[in-house]
């Protein structure tokens, strides 16, 4: 368990570092029942940092697995109006949001997978407008974690609920750099780090990246034109710098949707609504999906690829070394906040605005013709290996080795 200078630590890290929340903001802090002793502790920094309002958004993992066995397919396909509402209200109030990703990676495990794509789809499609304020940096957001018992449980299948939750606890306080004399400082520092690769990469502007490893990928994943790598911490089209994702380790940009060739093997399981997908082999051509396996979770991952036609190609490539903390850590998460930043990923479904020059001017049909991709969807899944090779290529066909055995050569 963290102390609790740690934990106030952890809470400022998501208030100053991760969402950036500026004097006089409203914040909507979204999370699981279970989590609300952190999240009370969020709320309080953020009025020690001059918070205008903090507004409480509680999820139930348990009430949510009681209502898709319990109510029928239409109507949890109903989304009601004042949830539409209440994020209307959060885009006009350009409230910052702190999301707290915790829960039990199987709590869906069991469920009729139509129920499950139904409502998924129909809450997508509902909340599009919300999506896109996020996706494009109009409101700034974070996502941070922390154990609970199902879910250290699964990490920690041996160990007793208390000792499994405590090891979580142990594991996120280095992760998040809660063990370094001062936090905010060290991550200031790693990025900084993070930056200074993605200028690298910018500043070579490849028309390709090559994936290859043992486990049989070997994948060419086309850039967007005028694609722009982005580290760690990003800009809000308020100006105001914020780190997404807490942790992070990831230097990311836009694959070009109609240049993607190859097969790729996850490297890591996928954990999607309440599901784990593993094992699984995705065939690329000319930027589309043409084939798929899944040896654990099928079905869920034909109900992500087959959400709608842009779910079928690529909205992001990111980069991590095997050395980043979570990698060397050793464990398994099952937590796609953790896993993908133990290792480079690849996400189905939308691309990010910001990850084209320009990208927040451009209208829909602006953004394709750069090749960004667009969907409902949004999944990230892991490939990177301890042994994975990865070349930049130019558009004059020059190699620029970027990964030799899993980790960064510049």
């Amino acid at each position: 368990m963290l102390t609790q200078q740690q934990l106030e630590n952890f809470a400022e890290l998501a208030v100053r570092v991760g969402a950036n929340m500026q004097p006089n903001q409203e914040v909507v802090i979204r999370c699981d029942v279970q989590c609300s002793d952190f999240a009370h502790l969020i709320a309080k920094k953020a009025y020690e940092f001059g918070a205008k309002y903090v507004h409480m958004q509680w999820r139930d993992e348990v009430l949510g697995r009681i209502n898709m066995l319990g109510a029928s397919k239409e109507t949890l396909c109903e989304v009601p109006d004042y949830l539409l509402a209440q994020n209307k209200y959060y885009i006009e109030h350009n409230v910052c949001l702190i999301s707290i990703s915790a829960g039990d990676p199987n709590i869906l495990k069991g469920c009729d997978p139509d129920k499950l794509k139904a409502s998924n789809l129909a809450n997508m499609q509902a909340n599009k407008e919300f999506r896109n304020a996020t996706m494009s940096n109009y409101l700034r957001w974070t996502i941070v974690s922390i154990p609970t018992t199902a879910w250290a449980k699964q990490v920690f299948p041996h160990e007793d609920a208390e000792t499994a939750v405590d090891k979580m606890w142990d594991a996120i306080g280095r992760i998040m750099r809660l063990d370094a004399p001062d936090p905010t400082e060290a991550w200031k520092q790693h990025i900084a780090t993070l930056r200074r690769r993605a200028s690298f990469l910018n500043q070579h502007n490849f028309e390709y990246i090559h994936l290859t490893n043992s486990r049989g990928t070997d994948l060419r994943v086309g850039l967007a034109t005028d694609h722009q790598w982005i580290a760690a911490e990003e800009e809000g089209q308020d100006g105001v710098s914020f780190t997404a994702n807490m942790p992070t380790e990831e230097i990311f940009t836009a694959p070009h949707n109609r240049k993607i060739d190859g097969t790729v093997v996850n490297a890591l399981p996928l954990v999607n609504s309440g599901n784990i997908i593993d094992d699984f082999e995705i065939t690329f051509e000319k930027g589309k999906v043409v084939d798929y396996k899944a040896r654990v979770g099928y079905e869920a991952l034909k109900n992500i690829l087959t959400t709608d036609e842009g779910v079928l190609s690529l909205g992001e490539i990111a980069l991590i070394g095997k050395h980043s903390p979570i990698a060397e850590s050793g464990i398994l998460f099952y937590n796609t906040l953790f896993d993908e930043n133990a290792s480079c990923h690849l996400a189905f479904g939308a691309s990010y605005p910001t990850t084209v020059k320009g990208g927040n001017e451009m209208t829909e049909e602006q953004l394709r013709q750069h090749g960004m991709n667009q969907s409902l969807q949004h999944v990230d899944f892991m490939v990177g290996t301890k042994d994975i090779n990865i070349d930049g290529i130019g558009y004059d066909g020059t190699v620029t080795p970027l990964f030799r055995d899993g980790e960064w050569v510049i």
